[in-house]
């Protein structure tokens, strides 16, 4: 273990001497900081008060500030946070995030029964010895990739659907318990697989400061871990606390791996990953049995949530023997804990209306106390969902926490009732705004078609319609829409551009600078493209890339609001549900209203080239990835001409991509285009392929 400082040079004379060179020092302070975060965040045994380490904190900033040439990506005074983001880029997984079978069992009996398929998987019978296991925690957060090359943090992706995540480096660069570079000799590329979840006690901690500043407090763990981590500012992020557990691995490259999984997460446990003490290597299936049920009891006294514990067959050798089954392994398993449940009345079922329109019947109860809380409503997720559980107003039903977290209704108690009692119908209007519910052909959701028009939808569209990568409304966020639509200020999307200094700064903690600032960013908000303000309406399955597709096909707002279904199916990549969709919106007369209204207040999207027009497209079916900083073009305008010239923009790079454009400071993405030989450009190549 490292002293708490190291000891600074002396020479013969007995004096304290300083570092060799500036360069020297710096590599000091950053092997001292990341031991001392590491005691802190990972091993919870600090060593060195606070105040020491912020004095060798800042006196790293003022080397680096000095002499910007010793800057690294392991320095810790980049978990501080780097720029607001445009939004999430896509980052394809080279080893596929894979989920694991859930045992249905939630009894002791499933962890026999998994023993017993993987003993029958291997050939195993009566007189073989007993299969040994890892068994570990299933932690309730969000999964996590994160990449070390060469032993220093260059990306975090999310899960996202296991084959394609999104890249939130810079949020994860904010969490004190994940090292920036790992500890000893690291392998050359090393993918570490784990979980982001927020403790108990931080949640509790996050919420009262939000109940102190009279501000809408978070639900549960679990869902503030995932929010946070997808955020756009990592300055948000980082004043909501998350940590970090490895469970597995993805891509490796130069490094032998150890032979059991009990023995990887040892390794990476001495690389300075954080890795769960809560885990065991057991024989056969009374220790996984044994296992189930210590985890059980310490359950709550735990200081994070878990929802089960996995089990995972220990030998390396075994599991490749084993292997895959519908893209999941053989040789683990989630087994679950039973939901706590309990039995009350139904009372009524209320209508629910969500952000998107999505009507959901919500069972009113009589409140009862289940899985740590008094509950007096629950979901009853469909009226489909709900004929099959057959429940009606009047029985006795079976109350259960989903997870833990989401209050549903799971059936209804056997016995007779009393009296006749018909089944609940969906409602044909909404019961917010009154307008049209209609359900998909073949699906299950009714949704209310008020868009919006529907008050129950109004603050999310207005957020929507405000959002950077629509109208790019700047200030119009959260705190001010809630105000403006509680107040009666803005009834719809027209509204906001109604909007005066003097109403805005009479607001609730508005100054008039604020306020004058958000009046020129609604002005300058009126010459969008069609594309974005197409997305901006927040028609139901229409998101960017189609808006894009609708935009170039079409080219006006009055062709594309009087196009046929026929006439939308001709556009590339719209099928019937997206057709039918769109052709829903516009022929809602408060729709075509807004619309029209908004082109009233002045909004004049910028009509697009459309399918006829004989503009050239040098880039029609090329894909290109950008990276790095252009020396004139920002990355929104370079994406815009690509588009223009019927190019797509990727993300991330593959043997597909076309081009690979590069500016300053082009990272991994260059890299990787090198080694498939995909050709790279820098502005100058791009204006090249675009004409000039």
């Amino acid at each position: 273990m490292l002293p708490i400082l190291v000891a600074p040079a002396r020479d013969n004379a007995g004096m304290t001497a300083a570092p060799a060179t500036p360069a020297a020092r710096a590599a000091e302070l950053r092997a001292q900081l990341n031991h001392h975060a590491h005691l802190y965040y990972v091993l919870d045994a600090p060593e060195l008060p606070d105040a020491e380490y912020d004095k060798l904190f800042q006196e790293l900033q003022a080397l680096e500030a000095a002499h910007p040439e010793l800057l690294t990506a392991d320095s810790p005074t980049q978990r501080v946070g780097g720029a607001v983001l445009d939004g999430l880029l896509p980052v394809r997984h080279v080893v596929p995030m894979l989920s694991i079978t859930t045992e249905t069992d939630t009894t002791e009996g499933g962890a026999i029964a998994f023993d017993a398929r993987v003993r029958r998987e291997l050939g195993l019978g009566e007189a073989d010895p007993p299969v040994e296991y890892a068994a570990e925690l299933k932690f309730d957060g969000l999964a996590m990739s994160l990449r070390y090359e060469q032993g220093v943090l260059v990306q975090a992706a999310t899960r996202g659907d296991g084959e394609t995540g999104e890249d939130v480096t810079q949020n994860v660069r904010t969490i004190g318990q994940i090292p920036l570079r790992l500890q000893g000799d690291a392998p050359a590329v090393l993918e570490v697989r784990g979980e982001v979840y927020m403790r108990r006690d931080d949640f509790e901690k996050l919420n009262e400061r939000q109940r102190e500043r009279g501000e809408k407090t978070f639900v549960n763990p679990r869902n503030t871990a995932a929010g946070a981590i997808r955020q756009l500012d990592p300055a948000l992020v980082r004043q909501r606390p998350l940590c970090f557990y490895a469970y597995g691995l993805g891509e490796v490259q130069g490094w032998e791996l150890p032979a059991t999984h009990a023995g990887l997460l040892d390794a990476l446990a001495a690389f300075g990953i954080p890795v769960n003490g809560d885990r065991a290597v057991v024989q056969g299936p009374a220790g996984l049995v044994v296992f189930h049920r210590a985890m059980a009891a310490k359950r709550d006294a735990l200081p994070f949530d878990i929802d089960g514990v996995v089990y995972k067959v220990n030998s390396r050798e075994l599991q490749a023997r084993l292997g895959f089954k519908t893209r999941e392994p053989r040789w683990a398993v989630a087994h679950k804990y039973p939901a706590q449940e309990q039995v009350t009345t139904l009372l009524a079922i209320d209508i629910q209306v969500g952000r998107t329109g999505k009507l959901t019947p919500v069972a009113r109860l009589d409140p009862v106390f289940v899985g740590g809380t008094t509950v007096s409503n629950a979901t009853l997720h469909n009226v489909f969902e709900m004929r099959r559980k057959g429940v009606r107003v009047g029985d006795k039903v079976i109350v259960r926490r989903a997870g833990d977290v989401i209050p549903e209704v799971v059936g209804r108690q056997p016995g007779v009732r009393a009296a006749y009692v018909p089944n609940f119908h969906m409602p044909r209007a909404c019961p917010v705004c009154d307008s049209k519910v209609v359900r998909e052909k073949g699906g299950i959701e009714y949704r209310c078609t008020g868009g919006v028009f529907c008050p129950a939808q109004r603050k999310q569209a207005l957020l929507h319609f405000a959002g950077r990568r629509a109208m790019d409304i700047e200030g119009l966020g959260d705190k001010l829409v809630e105000q403006l639509v509680d107040a009666g200020i803005v009834q719809s999307l027209p509204g906001l551009y109604k909007l005066g200094v003097a109403k805005l700064a009479a607001l609730e903690r508005m100054a008039e600078k604020s306020a004058q600032n958000l009046v020129d960013a609604l002005e300058k908000s009126k010459t969008p493209t069609l594309a974005r303000f197409l997305f901006s309406l927040g028609i139901r399955q229409v998101g960017e890339t189609t808006a894009k597709d609708l935009a170039r096909h079409f080219g006006t707002l009055d062709k594309l609001m009087n196009a046929s279904v026929e006439q939308l199916l001709e556009v590339p990549d719209v099928g019937p549900i997206v057709a039918a969709s769109i052709h829903t919106f516009f022929a809602q007369p408060h729709n075509r209203e807004v619309v029209e209204q908004l082109l009233a207040a002045g909004v004049a999207p910028k009509e697009s080239a459309g399918e006829a027009d004989d503009r050239p497209r040098p880039l029609l079916g090329k894909t290109l990835v950008l990276t790095g900083t252009l020396p004139t073009l920002s990355r929104d305008e370079a994406q815009a001409l690509i588009e223009e010239a019927g190019g797509k923009v990727s993300g991330s790079v593959s043997k597909k991509t076309s081009y690979v454009i590069a500016g300053e400071e082009a990272g991994s993405k260059l890299e990787k285009a090198r080694a498939l030989g995909v050709e790279v450009l820098d502005e100058a190549g791009l204006r090249g392929l675009l004409g000039g």
